[in-house]
């Protein structure tokens, strides 16, 4: 059954490999770009289940655009994917925007409030994100070697990602944090991807450490896993490590 699946941050990377599969298996995506032309260069062909809107994910006019459905603007999208991030400058460590993620979140929250308190919309999209590994408050879960890097070269936008997943749990709404291990260029569909599974207040369920994983694989299980059918995610509510 074909579901409304708003994306916000899909012009490349995680995001655009979940809104490709999206749209590749008929759903209607809606995908809120900065640079809407982007999208032409991946979806040349203009397919009429793909709306493409202009906005910034932290102006509540443009996100709220696109979290309800084309057909019937009194009825909230059946899912969320959000999946932005700043820049990093390899010199400093620090990315151009280091509350890139916690700013789109409070954007993304108020907006859905907004449209149930003054709209009258109804429904309870399941509301996913790109978060990462290494920010768990129950363990480790990236290799020892790995732990360096971590700390001092991602510290910044992982600062972002901790204030964003707190957000979320305390939100209320369906969420799935997604905590990819470090993000590679090269899809490697082969390869078998392991999940470990975290609940945010009692701890691990399911714990997996990795080192690498695409951003081609991250969408497809995002895809596939989540936004498929996302009445029938089995994940709600948790932190969800993926990894080679």
């Amino acid at each position: 059954m074909p579901h409304t699946i708003a994306f916000i941050g899909a012009s490349g990377g995680c995001g655009l490999a979940a809104l490709q599969r999206a749209v590749a298996a008929g759903h209607t995506c809606i995908a809120l770009c900065r640079k809407p032309e982007k999208m032409d260069t991946h979806f040349p062909s203009k397919p009429a289940n793909l709306v493409v809107l202009p906005g910034n994910a932290h102006d509540a006019a443009s996100v709220s655009s696109c979290l309800v459905r084309p057909d019937d603007a009194a009825r909230l999208v059946d899912a969320i994917h959000i999946s932005v991030g700043g820049v990093l400058d390899l010199k400093t460590f620090t990315v151009d925007d280091p509350d890139v993620c916690k700013k789109a979140t409070e954007t993304v929250l108020a907006a859905l409030k907004t449209l149930r308190d003054e709209k009258g919309c109804t429904g309870r999209p399941l509301y996913t994100v790109i978060s990462t590994t290494g920010i768990s408050r129950f363990g480790r879960d990236v290799p020892w070697g790995m732990l360096p890097m971590y700390k001092w070269m991602l510290h910044q936008p992982h600062a972002d990602k901790e204030v964003m997943e707190k957000q979320l749990v305390e939100s209320g709404e369906r969420v799935v944090m997604v905590r990819p291990s470090f993000l590679k260029d090269v899809a490697q569909p082969e390869k078998k991807i392991r999940v470990g599974v975290e609940d945010p207040t009692k701890g691990v369920e399911v714990k997996e450490i990795g080192y690498f994983i695409s951003r081609d694989d991250v969408g497809r299980w995002v895809y596939e896993n989540l936004l498929e059918d996302p009445d029938k995610c089995q994940y709600e509510g948790k932190a969800v490590s993926i990894s080679w």
